[in-house]
Parts: C-alpha cells; sequence; structure tokens
C-alpha cells in the first residue's frame, strides 16, 4: 500500500510546476543546441564553397609541371599562417597532385569515389588518421587540360569544442534558473492556495452550534469558489438535518411522555394492593391502549422523519392516480364494510391521467386523507372522490359527510400533533400527525392539500402535477 504524501499541497504543485519546467527547459536547451549546431555546420560549408572558388583562381602549375597554391595574395606575410583549412587535389586517376601543410601529411578521405565531385559541391563529414573529424567538400576543377578533384575541409573540433561549451552553459543555467522558478512557484502557490488556508480554518470553527455559519465565496466561477459554494451545501443540509433531529427529538419527547406516564401510573396503581382479576384486566386493557397510541405516534414520528429526508427527486415515478386511490380504498375496505359508506367516483377520463412522485409515500399520505375522511363519516353516509385537471396538475377531491371543520381549524388540523376541540371529532382523534404527514409529502413532490368550504362534512382537495 503506497504511503500518503507528508508535503504539503502547496510543495507538491511546487514540484510539480517544476519538473514540468525542467522538462521543458531540457527540451528548449536540446532544440537551441541542435538548432545552433546545424547554422554553424550551414556556415562553414558556406565558407568552404566560398575558399573553393578563391582556391581555384590561386592554383598554377610551376615550371617543372608541380600544382602550387599561390600564397602572395596576403596582405601580411603571417596571414597564411592562420589558415586553418585542409586540402588536397587529385587528378582522376586518384593521384595526389596538392596537399596542404596543415593535413600533415595525412590524406583527406582516401581514394576517390564515383562521380565525386561531379554536381557541385559534394558534401560530408570524415574522420582523419589522427582521430579527428572534418567537415569536407569535393569539386571537379579544369585547369590547363587537366581535371582535377579538389577536396578542401576544416576541423570540427573547434565547433564541437565551442558547441560543448555552450552546452554546458546551458545545463548550468537550467538549475540556476529552477531555482528563481521555485521561490516564484512557491509564492504563487501560497497565493493562490491562501483562500483555501482561510476556508480551512473557518470550516475547523463550525460546530453543531453554529451550524448557520457559511464559508465565504470569493469568486464562483473558479474551483475554489465551487469547492466552497459545494460545502456552504453541505452545511445547509447537516443544519436542515440537524433541525429536523432536534424537532423529532422535541415531537417525541413530548408526545411519548403522556402514554408513558399513564402507563406507568395505571401500572402502579395496579401493583399497590391486591385487586380483583376484573380489575387487573381493565389495568392491562388501559395499557394496551396506550401502547398502541404510543405505537402510533411513533410510527407517524418515523414517517415524518422520513418524508422530510426525502428530497423532491427521489424515488420519483410515473403511475395513475386513481389506482392508487382504489389501492388505499381496498385496504381500508373493513372500515368502508363495516360503517356501510358508499364510495362515488366520477369523471374516468381524468382520472386516468398520470402523476409523478414518490408512489410509496403518496400512499401514505391517501392513506391518512382517507382513514379520516371514514373515520368520521357517518355509518350509512357517502365519500365522493372527483377528478379534474388544469393545465398542469390532477386535482382530487375527497368529500365526506362527517361534521367537517370550523373555519378556523382548516389550516390549523395540518400542523403536528393538533387534534380538533370539537365534540363531534375529539372521540376519533389521533396522535394528530396524520394530515401532517400528508401535507409534508404532497408538498414535496410540488402538489398541494388544503380543505375547501362545505356545506356538508370536509372536502379535502389535493393537486398534484401531472407527469408530462
Amino acid at each position: 500500500m503506497r504511503a500518503p504524501l507528508s508535503t504539503s499541497l502547496r510543495t507538491r504543485l511546487t514540484l510539480w510546476y517544476l519538473t514540468v519546467l525542467a522538462l521543458l527547459l531540457l527540451i528548449y536547451a536540446t532544440f537551441v543546441f541542435a538548432f545552433q549546431y546545424a547554422v554553424l555546420t550551414r556556415q562553414i560549408f558556406h565558407d568552404e564553397v566560398q575558399d573553393a572558388v578563391t582556391v581555384e583562381g590561386l592554383l598554377y602549375f610551376d615550371s617543372h609541371g608541380v600544382l602550387q597554391l599561390q600564397q602572395d595574395y596576403y596582405s601580411r606575410p603571417q596571414s597564411h599562417l592562420l589558415i586553418d583549412r585542409l586540402m588536397e587535389i587529385r587528378d582522376l586517376s586518384g593521384k595526389t597532385l596538392y596537399r596542404s601543410p596543415t593535413l600533415g601529411g595525412m590524406p583527406l578521405g582516401g581514394p576517390l569515389k564515383n562521380g565525386e565531385g561531379d554536381d557541385g559541391f559534394n558534401e560530408r563529414i570524415i574522420r582523419l588518421a589522427d582521430g579527428s573529424h572534418a567537415l569536407i567538400i569535393s569539386h571537379i576543377h579544369t585547369m590547363q587540360g587537366r581535371t582535377m578533384v579538389i577536396r578542401l575541409g576544416y576541423s570540427l573540433a573547434p565547433l564541437r569544442t565551442r558547441m560543448l561549451q555552450f552546452l554546458l552553459l546551458l545545463l548550468i543555467a537550467i538549475p540556476g534558473a529552477l531555482i528563481v522558478a521555485g521561490a516564484a512557484g512557491q509564492m504563487i502557490a501560497r497565493r493562490g492556495l491562501r483562500p483555501l488556508k482561510e476556508m480551512t480554518a473557518r470550516a475547523e470553527g463550525i460546530n453543531a452550534n453554529n451550524l448557520h455559519d457559511r464559508l465565504r465565496v470569493r469568486n464562483t466561477n473558479d474551483e475554489l469558489g465551487q469547492l466552497a459554494s459545494v460545502f456552504n451545501h453541505l452545511l445547509q443540509r447537516l443544519e436542515h438535518a440537524f433541525q429536523q433531529m432536534k424537532r423529532f427529538t422535541a415531537d417525541a419527547a413530548h408526545e411519548l411522555r403522556t402514554p408513558l406516564a399513564s402507563i406507568r401510573t395505571v401500572s402502579e396503581v395496579a401493583l399497590e394492593r391486591a385487586q380483583e382479576p376484573e380489575q387487573y384486566r381493565d389495568a392491562l386493557a388501559g395499557i394496551l391502549e396506550e401502547a398502541a397510541r404510543l405505537n402510533e405516534t411513533i410510527n407517524g414520528l418515523l414517517l415524518l422523519a422520513r418524508a422530510e429526508a426525502t428530497e423532491p427527486g427521489d424515488e420519483q415515478t410515473v403511475f395513475s392516480a386513481k389506482e392508487l386511490v382504489d389501492e388505499v380504498l381496498s385496504v381500508l375496505g373493513v372500515l368502508i364494510e363495516e360503517k356501510h359508506i358508499a364510495i362515488l367516483q366520477d369523471d374516468e377520463s381524468i382520472a386516468a391521467r398520470t402523476t409523478r412522485g414518490d408512489r410509496a409515500l403518496l400512499r401514505i399520505a391517501f392513506m391518512n386523507v382517507l382513514h379520516n375522511a371514514l373515520k368520521f363519516s357517518p355509518p350509512d353516509s357517502v365519500l365522493r372522490i372527483s377528478y379534474s385537471r388544469s393545465a398542469d396538475k390532477v386535482r382530487i377531491a375527497f368529500h365526506d359527510q362527517g361534521p367537517g371543520i370550523a373555519p378556523e381549524e382548516k389550516q390549523r388540523v395540518f400542523d403536528r400533533f393538533y387534534t380538533s376541540s370539537s365534540q363531534a371529532t375529539v372521540s376519533g382523534s389521533g396522535a394528530g400527525l396524520g394530515l401532517s404527514i400528508a401535507k409534508l409529502i404532497i408538498d414535496r413532490i410540488g402538489g398541494t392539500i388544503g380543505f375547501e368550504d362545505s356545506m356538508q362534512g370536509a372536502r379535502c382537495v389535493i393537486e398534484l402535477p401531472l407527469s408530462g
């Protein structure tokens, strides 16, 4: 397993920057060296061509028929000593007619090659007998009826010595440039990462007591700004989650206290003194009733927590609202039969419209609304379910014939743990979470729920978004 790097991000950025820069400098130095070498080699070739043309005009045969090079064109007698040209002249049979003193008796390029010097000035690099290299050109020249091949060249040793010095200078300059670039890179990295350091310091100071604090976003278009924005969104979700947890804890503590206290009181009273079996059965019945209420409250709180934790885009499916209503009615069939309630549904064409949302949660919402409507409906009554549509929503109305809801309670019935004080409904009131859960679920999928005025009973209207 690879060990984690102990160096800071700033140092790693600088090292990466220096590595890339070093590679670029090496490539640049190689390119400059090769280019300079090629340019100087071309310059030597050009000088050799000019020198060969000059030499052709200085050659002559002496009285003994020996080929000589005229030396009296120098302005000073010692100037000819400065000429470092290497020259050899042969006839077409390969006989050496002239060889410059600078060769020290060494041949310049060996035997003649086929067609050597025929096409202008042939260029090539040769190795001399002393191990040095020379760039030579060959050229055909005719003088006094005799054809000869002039070989003229210059040693490459001075050029290579100077190019080696130039290369060493480049290699010495590169480390110095890297040192300067490294210092500048450290400064640039420190300045560029300063906002990240500030964000780190501010993030370290955020805890459960100040989740409302946010990181400063300097520029939302750069990477650090995007990082700060994402972190702020995370803090927002955490703050929301903490608020939900606190609310859940407070609701649970408030609502569970009463049934638990009741269970404890009934149990203590039953254990204080010996009682008749019937009295024990009454105590157990009271405990079971409170346990059932406790279980209902816990289930309601868990459903609320699940609905609050569900994001609007989670578990989205397309389904028929009427099919979901029919499914809930079939589950509540026993209650419908016990109370002999007639279910009337209309407008099948509109009911066939589909909606989009979390089907499992919306089933719970419909279950709570329909259960309330059936629970408060009198026996042998009618529950009407009607469907309509607008431009982008499906509208479902549940109209029962129960005692209805007072105008001042139409909004309060959706508050958590709210139960009506009306004598007509107090006996059937539960934990007061059903409509709260339904509203939260429907709001999450972009719908609405509310009670409309009605001459008789309660009319609950739910609007759900069309699936498109």
